[in-house]
């Protein structure tokens, strides 16, 4: 239906629907925003469109607002609400002590309530009124029209139930499998060197979310604090299906809250994946032409990067390559098929530029380089042991990477089985 033009359909980021929400339970009329200028969201490039009609019905704006330039969100008027809990009362009081995450159920519900929709509850088990002491309760009945039990109500898509996700106990931490030895992992392991003691890091799909389970292995776990979108802090987030969801958290915010942390960039370093990458420093992660089915959408990625201190991209140099780690050293056994640093991305998820002007540090990793932004361009700061220089990284990028002078060997201790012996120095104050 989106790609056949049958409806308007738009790609706005996770936190700012979060903000969308309380805004229109509220009854104001939008969202005023930065996050997301000079990137898809701004109406100067996609405007969060994602076809013709949703361009012809455009929902953000550029306004000037106290003598700077915003984006401004109108709200959207739900009508519907479908949301989930662990357990309702029979007054429709709702609990989530299975639930590996909150959500943000409370702002969705007030968002319709408020607007005169129909606010429906799918649970897990249906208990008297009064059984749930006040405390426990997340979502109060008096915004919930009806009432769905399903026994079978899985906790994540691949977990019937897992105590350890809702934080009811703590796994030990031997039950997390730890990577095997491939490029994936080198790439992982040189990510986990940019972490910093103490720091707290949010964590990504794709490579970097390996990393946890690299400080495991290396006996760092708990030198720093991981944050997710979902809101789990603290723990071990986990892979897969499972993502979004930790083991072991120390506290699960309610998403709203989380997006709140990071828009306004409380948190030290974020680690994310790329699709592509171009001259600019700009990032693409939410379109791929030629595979729009499994490039649906940025979740919360604009909000995190937009103001973040430091970012550490991580992902493959090109994509297709045929990769093999021999005798301490990265073999390129054939060369990938579709270059990932281009002249342009298709879709600006991240904006390079603004990361320039607003003094963020972003970092590239890939199986065969490091590269650095900066005001004159990407450069290549380090190269792996087995590449050619010119070959394997200046000749498969469509755009002149810059050349530090000379670039450092990445350490060649992450290219062998052993433990790197990770140490990690202290954040800065």
């Amino acid at each position: 239906m989106i790609t056949g033009n049958e409806i308007p359909a738009y790609n706005i980021p996770s936190g700012i629907l979060f903000d969308m929400h309380r805004e229109a339970a509220a009854m104001r009329p939008g969202v005023l925003t930065k996050i997301g200028m000079e990137t898809f969201v701004d109406p100067r490039n996609q405007g969060c469109a994602m076809n013709e009609r949703a361009t012809a019905e455009p929902i953000v704006s550029r306004v000037d607002f106290d003598g700077e330039d915003w984006l401004y969100f109108r709200i959207i008027i739900p009508k519907v609400a479908i949301i989930r809990a662990t357990t309702a009362d029979e007054r429709g009081n709702l609990s989530y002590e299975h639930e590996g995450a909150y959500l943000g159920p409370l702002d969705q519900a007030l968002a319709v309530r408020n607007n005169g929709g129909i606010v429906i509850a799918q649970v897990k088990r249906l208990v008297a009124a009064g059984s749930l002491k006040a405390q426990q309760v997340f979502v109060p009945g008096i915004l919930i029209d009806a009432i769905v039990v399903a026994p079978d109500q899985m906790q994540t898509t691949q977990t019937v139930y897992d105590p350890a996700i809702s934080g009811e106990v703590s796994r030990p931490l031997s039950s997390f499998k730890t990577p095997p030895f491939d490029v994936a992992k080198v790439i992982a392991r040189r990510v986990a060197q940019e972490l910093r003691h103490g720091a707290a890091v949010n964590l990504g799909f794709g490579i970097s979310a390996n990393v946890p389970r690299i400080l495991i292995e290396e006996g760092q776990h708990g030198t720093v604090t991981w944050v997710i979108e979902q809101g789990a802090v603290g723990g071990v987030p986990l892979l897969d299906f499972q993502f979004g969801c930790a083991s072991n958290a120390e506290a699960i915010m309610p998403s709203p809250y989380q997006f709140t942390y990071f828009q306004g960039a409380g948190f030290d370093l974020s680690l994310l994946s790329f699709l592509q990458i171009d001259r600019h420093g700009s990032v693409n992660v939410s379109k791929l032409g030629v595979r729009p089915h499994v490039t649906a959408g940025a979740g919360g990625f604009v909000d995190i990067t937009a103001r973040a201190k430091r970012i550490v991209f991580s992902g493959y140099f090109s994509a297709g390559a045929k990769l093999a780690i021999a005798q301490g050293k990265l073999v390129i056994e054939k060369e990938g098929k579709v270059r990932k640093l281009v002249e342009e991305v298709e879709h600006i998820s991240f904006s390079g530029p603004r990361a320039v002007a607003q003094g963020q540090d972003v970092t590239y990793i890939t199986e065969r380089c490091v590269m650095k932004l900066t005001r004159d361009g990407i450069i290549v700061s380090e190269i792996a042991p087995g590449v050619d220089l010119d070959r394997d990284i200046l000749a498969q990028s469509e755009f002149p990477l810059l050349v530090a002078q000379p670039p450092k060997l990445m350490d060649t201790g992450l290219f062998n089985e052993a433990l790197l012996g990770l140490s990690l120095t202290e954040r800065a104050a």
